[in-house]
């Protein structure tokens, strides 16, 4: 294990106030966006998607690292250039989804237990020999009646753990992404009581299976009320759960949080990330940033509509949304950057 190189690359993705752009949706996931917008279903259409999405001039300022899918990973340019030499070449570190998604818990009805990790260590060679510099791993908890129970916590927390140990070992800083879904009618105290027991049960198992802190970096949800939820807090109050929430349970030897947006609004994650950093980042311990897909990609993908005409206009709203949590991440976030003079 390259130690230096770990430790590299996870400073340098959390860096210069950028974040993660997530485009490591499945092809399933990804049609069924394209299918909402009638959009072809195909994987030409991805391809050109995805293309869109990297060569996005002056991306790189705002973005240090892409997370990709098995299927992007290998696509090209229409110029026959590789995404991961364009992304490199932007300053953007490509790094790769190695999960194979989250399938139904035997015996744990309404829970899902991440799979992959058979022939992951292969697959972590080939994808580092591919340019690779990071990976990541997703598992989800949902909060209902007696949700989630312990069962599904540890099943899943031992699989991050060993998925983080084998990207380690291949040269690959782990994403460790444990996310509480926001789905349901729960409060914001009681998402952040399940993701405190989260995320203190998954720092258990890294410890235990010897993965070192310094070369990782945590991708958890925000503390939230329940999409359902009468009640959703205004954003200072989330800022103050969520910090709170993680200072009690993420060691300081992690260089950096790097938040899912989990099915905010663009502007509402913008909004939750940018109080975190205003209030606090002086006095936490490791870099709070963002790793959003959706509320990177939505308005780009609204736009875009599979025309070659709307590319550049797409574009536009990609860095548009790139720029807003960059400028979160330093606290300087308002609600007048969304206003179309701004955004010009």
């Amino acid at each position: 294990m390259n130690t230096q190189k770990l430790l590299d690359t996870a400073r340098a993705l959390v860096a210069n106030d950028k974040g993660l752009l997530a485009m490591d949706e499945s092809n399933p996931t990804c049609n069924k966006r394209f299918g909402r917008l009638e959009i072809p279903q195909t994987e030409e259409a991805r391809r050109a998607y995805r293309e869109l999405i990297v060569t996005t001039p002056r991306l790189g300022e705002c973005i240090s690292g892409a997370i990709l899918y098995d299927e992007t990973i290998r696509q090209r340019t229409t110029a026959g250039t590789l995404f991961v030499k364009v992304l490199t070449d932007a300053g953007i570190i490509p790094g790769i989804k190695v999960d194979t998604g989250a399938k139904s818990m035997a015996m744990h009805p309404g829970e899902k237990i991440t799979e992959g990790l058979d022939g992951l260590r292969d697959r972590l060679a080939e994808y580092a020999r591919m340019g690779a510099r990071f990976a990541k791993w997703r598992a989800v908890f949902a909060i209902g009646d007696g949700l989630p129970s312990r069962g599904c916590i540890e099943a899943n927390a031992q699989a991050l753990a060993r998925y983080a140990a084998l990207s380690q070992e291949a040269g690959l800083v782990p994403v460790v992404e444990p996310e509480t879904l926001m789905d349901g009618d729960h409060t914001l105290a009681k998402c952040g009581a399940v993701t405190e027991e989260v995320l203190r049960t998954v720092f258990d198992r890294l410890c235990g299976q010897g993965v070192m802190l310094e070369g990782l970096i945590l991708k958890p949800n925000m503390v939230l009320a329940g999409s359902s939820c009468p009640r959703q807090e205004p954003v200072d109050e989330v800022a103050d759960a969520t910090v709170q929430c993680l200072l009690r349970v993420v060691p300081a030897a992690v260089p950096g949080v790097a938040f899912l947006s989990g099915g905010q609004s663009a502007e509402l994650a913008s909004a939750r990330l940018n109080a975190m950093n205003l209030r606090f980042a002086s006095r936490l311990p490791w870099a709070v940033a963002f790793s959003f897909a959706r509320a990177i990609q939505q308005p780009a993908l609204d736009i875009w509509l599979g025309r070659d005409t709307n590319v550049k206009a797409a574009q536009g709203a990609l860095l548009h949304r790139a720029k807003c949590n960059r400028a979160a991440r330093r606290g300087e976030y308002t609600a007048a950057m969304e206003t179309p003079r701004e955004r010009g």
